[in-house]
């Protein structure tokens, strides 16, 4: 009887969607403390983050209104003048 194969460990952050299966787990294990990227055909499709890292990184800081006014550009004189071409017939 032979020993069931196992999948290696990545040396890396990075797995590939098999050996993030396969080894679940440690995905999770490894991601409480740096971001996991799970790859599909070779190129990264996925990155897998602490619930706590998550949570820092999407929490709001401030509304538009706030951000807008902040802007460096707010009194920038910028030419914001709007093209005012010909409507375009719609033929519907």
């Amino acid at each position: 009887m032979t020993a069931p194969r196992k999948t290696p460990a990545p040396q890396s952050d990075h797995w590939t969607v098999a050996g993030a299966k396969a080894r679940l787990s440690e995905v999770i294990e490894r991601a409480q403390t740096d971001p996991q990227i799970i790859t599909r055909h070779g190129k990264p499709s996925v990155v897998m983050v602490s619930a706590e890292e998550w949570s820092r990184k999407t929490i709001r800081k401030g509304t538009l209104a706030e951000f807008l006014m902040a802007s460096p550009l707010r009194d920038a004189d910028l030419d914001l003048d709007r093209a005012r071409d010909e409507l375009r017939d719609l033929d519907l």
